[in-house]
């Protein structure tokens, strides 16, 4: 009786209070959700870590979880088991996803049908984690909110980090010139092998004299900025005439002087995957199966962590010197 009982419970991460990483509470002891109508339960045999999921748990975002809970939305593995009306999956499909209802850190997660898509078997499943908030999040930024064209060019600012390098290969692959920066050699070397034509350091002091002298009097039609609250007031420096700045990321205020925007007529954009309607999740989605398929869409894997360093991968993703592709769990 204890082995049978034993089978229904599961490892996962549990956060009973807002605050710091250390709130990260692995239990070993959860039981296994059951998926409901229209939902599907997958073995996780990877989670990405996204930066969002450090403001969720710090209880300083605007979306705030019912405690106790387990973060996590970007899954990938295998069906386990399928609830009523699902005819898309059946148990055995390699999957990933862009949100779980029971939360991805853990060995098992139940999500919506409607947000999970088949994994080909051309990516392993640390890349299939590394796909869903990055680059639908890189996709919405560009496409659906930046009404980006092709022969345009746009700056990927913090461009070695899985959305940057998601903007990097979307952007490059529908014929857009790619800048991209990177705080580190390694960084700037790895974006310019994931699609910028050019990359630039931004811990350098003089570096957005040069940007502006590789783009000349032109400036760039689009910026996707992943640091807002640093970046924002030179952002529109650098932009050409009726350019934007898609807002992906910020940790905090900034003071920016608007008559910037009134002399290019240029605008400010946030971006958020959260408030995509189905069908944009499910232009996105098409769009990058088309990708992975195509062969240009390659997440790369950064940080790789056991569910029990969770605290340690929360820890770093903020205050690492300098991201190097997707960080991401493996139970």
């Amino acid at each position: 009786i204890a082995m049978a009982a034993a089978r229904n419970v599961m490892r996962a991460v549990r956060v009973f209070e807002f605050g710091g990483p250390e709130v990260l509470k692995l239990q070993s002891d959860v039981l296994i959700p059951d998926p409901k109508e229209n939902q599907v339960l997958i073995k996780v045999h990877a989670c990405g870590v996204n930066p969002v999921e450090t403001y969720i748990r710090s209880g300083n975002y605007a979306r705030k979880p019912a405690l106790p809970y387990t973060p996590g939305s970007d899954v990938a593995g295998v069906i386990e088991g399928v609830g009523e009306h699902v005819t898309a999956f059946k148990k055995g499909d390699r999957v990933f996803t862009i949100g779980t209802i029971s939360g991805g850190y853990a060995d098992y997660a139940v999500a919506a049908a409607n947000k999970v898509f088949p994994l080909s078997d051309k990516l392993d499943f640390r890349q299939g984690a590394a796909i869903g908030i990055p680059y639908f999040t890189a996709y919405r930024a560009l496409f659906q909110k930046g009404r980006a064209k092709a022969g345009e060019s746009v700056l990927v600012h913090g461009a070695s980090g899985g959305v940057g390098i998601a903007t990097c290969q979307i952007a490059r692959a529908c014929g857009l010139k790619v800048l991209g920066t990177a705080g580190t050699e390694e960084g700037m070397n790895m974006v310019l092998r994931n699609g910028a034509h050019q990359a630039f350091n931004h811990r350098e002091a003089n570096y957005i004299d040069k940007i502006k002298e590789y783009t000349g009097m032109e400036g760039v039609d689009l910026i996707i900025e992943m640091l807002s609250n640093i970046n924002l007031a030179t952002d529109l420096q650098l932009l050409s005439y009726a350019g934007r700045v898609m807002v992906v990321g910020c940790r905090g205020p900034i003071e920016i002087n608007p008559r910037d925007t009134m002399s290019k007529e240029s605008s400010i954009i946030g971006v958020s995957l959260f408030l995509a309607t189905e069908e944009e999740r499910h232009e996105c989605a098409t769009a990058l199966l088309d990708g992975i398929e195509a062969g240009w869409l390659k997440p790369i894997v950064g940080s790789e962590y056991p569910l029990e360093k969770v605290v340690k991968a929360h820890e770093d993703i903020i205050h690492s010197s300098g991201a190097r592709g997707k960080m991401v769990l493996l139970p």
